[in-house]
């Protein structure tokens, strides 16, 4: 240890006394402790990410892609510090980004090897200026000489990890008003430094997740925050020349980030935090740790003139005496938890899918979403869509057991959607002691008791019949305690109309987004059929469809072929495969080639409740169906325009051979089913009901909203 080294120690453990006196004067005695838990809590390793990290050796001569049209340009001061210079480009020549980009060093005087070393980096851009002017001046410096549609400053001490340039560009695309997008930042050891931060009162910066895990879910999502570190930050280079860039009255470096993202939020753009996009980053490597000496010294004094500049929008900003985790709802109009039994998967069924549009659709409104899974698992890909649409996902070990969960979280929310009656049974008495001031809402997605009683009378089976009324005691107690009970169709708003009287009951029905048109009918052919199979009417369906329609179509059309899809096949449907053109593909990731291949969808449900997803989904890519009454309930559909219903063998088979062979009646069909989507089954026509029973605009005050002090841009 050189030295220098001991003396960047010594320094650090003197700022830290500093600051914790500090603290315990702005604070108070119990936040401060707090802090003083987070700085030396240890994360499990389990729980920390498999870091890239370049070999460190003497310089050699090296290359980094350049592109002469780029999608971002990567701009990176430097002062001295060579090591730190060359490991953070070479990891980015380890694993070039997928995006177009060029790579801008801007020199701010070093009179170590930096000059003589970065001229041999091919495709390296160096700019040397002529003096040293600091943090501030060379960014500027860098942006004036950039080519690409984004800028985004990184500091000379980090090393990006593998994907993390695409992971910022691609988030201004995913959500629409985005200005500025960081990165996540984390120590060499795979701690969380930062996920972006917030900003006191008094103008105080604090980082979001110093010190824990990165995957923690109160940080592991695409959120927005107050600012974001200029050690990893994306900006689009209009945006940045708009607000000015980099204002040299912070020179010569501190709060020049700050007040950057505090500029884009009042112009009523987003400042995002996106935790795909991992950044390593020693921190005070540059700058140093000690307030009292060197360029840190400036955190200081541009506290004051930040403050000098923002006060009247500081006033807004929460105290210190605000908890560090709950301060940034306070972005958002409202805070909604959404609890079901699993993590949606909305490529599996058509109730995953209408939960996860119905977030979009809150978020939509100005709500940040929570989600909750009953049995708090973290379901890889799934759980991760969540997070990448800024959904609040949690799960264990992080969320622990419910129970404490909620009584850490519960104050939160203004409204809580519990989907079916099995876990609202669970969650209501928790709900109403640690959310009181909650709107507790109970989505049944589809009535349970309806389904099971047809199923039983379809099967002749008393028991079935039996269980099927044990369930509508349950639900119908569960929709008398809820504030509000959604249901998917005005079938089952009628039925609770007469079996829950006085319970206030509101159509939800399936959400969908509209694609643009489909491939027309003469690219299309054959017949197909979706859905998840541990639901046992899609299991019936497909028998029934296989036995007494299959072979009368094959008969008339012998080439026609029946694509069945969807998970969890059971055996018997298996067996199918092979057999008189059945072709049984099981669960596929994407549908779309499928939607937009196959000529023809049926939905032969002889039971079941609710509205067909599945229907749906086929008539909003334009897709003809032919369909069951059971299938079409409460649809909104008519027989010949926008979709065909039989329920007789002979009937079903005739129809699907119509809707395959007659082009006219085909682009009937597909022109009508895309209306009544989009009429019905839009995000759109779901508005209005989030809106009043959701989103609590029903009231003259909502009880709650997720704003600490006010909510601000």
């Amino acid at each position: 240890m050189s030295a220098a080294d001991i003396r960047f120690q010594i320094d650090r453990i003197a700022g830290l006394c500093r600051r914790g006196i500090a603290s315990l004067r702005t604070r108070g005695w119990k936040a401060s402790w707090e802090r003083v838990l987070r700085q030396f809590q240890r994360v499990p390793r389990g729980q920390r990410p498999a870091l890239f990290l370049p070999e460190a050796g003497p310089f050699a001569p090296f290359t980094l892609p350049r592109s002469e049209a780029p999608r971002a340009s990567i701009v990176i001061p430097v002062f001295n510090q060579f090591a730190h210079t060359l490991a953070c480009l070479r990891a980015i020549a380890a694993h070039p980004p997928a995006a177009a980009f060029e790579v801008i060093v801007v020199d701010d005087g070093s009179s170590d090897d930096t000059e003589a070393a970065l001229r041999q980096v091919e495709g390296l851009r160096y700019h040397r200026r002529a003096a040293n002017g600091g943090f501030i001046a060379a960014c500027n410096d860098g942006a004036s000489l950039a080519s690409g549609e984004f800028l985004v400053f990184l500091n000379n001490d980090t090393v990006p990890q593998p994907g993390w340039l695409d992971a910022l560009i691609d988030t201004f695309d995913a959500h629409p008003g985005t200005g500025i997008v960081g990165a996540q930042l984390l120590y060499p050891d795979g701690r969380l430094q930062e996920a972006g931060g917030i900003v006191r009162r008094d103008g105080s910066a604090e980082k979001l997740g110093r010190h824990r895990a990165a995957n923690d879910p109160a940080f592991a999502f695409v959120r927005r925050v107050d600012y974001c570190s200029g050690a990893a930050l994306a900006i689009r280079t209009t945006v940045f020349q708009g607000l000015g860039g980099f204002d040299t009255h912070f020179s010569p470096a501190f709060y020049e980030d700050t007040d950057l993202c505090m500029k884009a939020r009042e112009q009523g753009l987003q400042v995002l935090v996106q935790p795909d996009a991992r950044v390593v980053h020693v921190e005070g490597a540059t700058a140093g740790t000690d307030t009292r000496r060197g360029v840190k010294a400036y955190q200081v004094q541009n506290q004051t003139k930040f403050v000098e500049r923002w006060r009247p929008r500081l006033a807004r900003h929460p105290a210190h005496d605000v908890p560090l985790g709950r301060v940034t709802d306070r972005h958002h109009d409202h805070c909604v938890l959404v609890i079901d039994a699993l993590t949606p998967r909305p490529n599996h069924d058509s109730g995953s899918l209408r939960l996860v549009n119905l977030m979009r659709l809150l978020q939509e409104e100005g709500a940040h979403v929570v989600f909750l899974p009953a049995d708090l698992k973290h379901d890889g890909e799934h759980t991760a869509l969540l997070q990448s649409l800024g959904v609040e996902a949690w799960h264990a070990p992080h969320a622990g057991g419910i129970p404490a969960w909620l009584r850490e979280h519960g104050g939160r929310f203004a409204t809580v959607v519990a989907c079916r009656h099995y876990v609202m049974r669970e969650m209501l008495p928790l709900l109403r002691r640690y959310a009181p001031r909650a709107r507790v809402v109970f989505d049944t997605v589809d009535l349970h008791y309806l389904r099971e009683r047809r199923g039983a009378e379809l099967a002749g089976d008393p028991a079935l019949s039996r269980a099927a009324e044990r369930t509508r005691v349950l639900e119908l107690d569960l929709v008398g305690r809820s504030d509000a009970t959604l249901v998917v169709s005005a079938v089952e708003r009628e039925l609770l109309a007469s079996d829950a009287p006085g319970a206030r009951v509101e159509i939800l029905s399936n959400l969908h987004h509209l694609p643009g048109d489909g491939p027309g009918f003469a690219q299309r052919r054959d017949v197909m059929f979706v859905g998840g199979f541990r639901h046992p009417p899609n299991v019936d369906a497909v028998h029934w469809f296989s036995a007494e329609v299959w072979p009368r179509l094959r008969e008339r059309a012998p080439a026609l072929r029946f694509h069945c899809i969807g998970g969890d096949v059971p055996d018997s449907i298996r067996a199918l495969h092979g057999r008189d053109g059945i072709e049984v593909h099981g669960h596929v990731p994407d549908l779309s080639p499928w939607l937009d291949g196959a000529r023809v969808a049926v939905a032969p449900l002889r039971y079941g409740a609710g509205v067909k997803g599945k229907v749906n989904q086929s008539m909003a890519h334009g897709q003809p169906v032919v369909a069951t009454h059971c299938a079409v309930e409460g649809m909104h559909l008519v027989d010949g325009e926008d979709v065909l219903v039989a329920d007789a063998p002979d009937a079903f088979a005739a129809a699907v051979l119509r809707a395959h062979e007659d082009e006219a009646l085909w682009q009937r069909l597909a022109a009508g089913a895309r209306r009544n989507v989009e009429r019905h089954f839009s995000l759109d026509a779901g508005r209005d009901v989030v809106r009043r029973i959701l989103l609590r605009q029903d009231e003259a005050t909502p009880a709650g909203t997720g704003a600490v002090d006010g909510p601000i841009g």
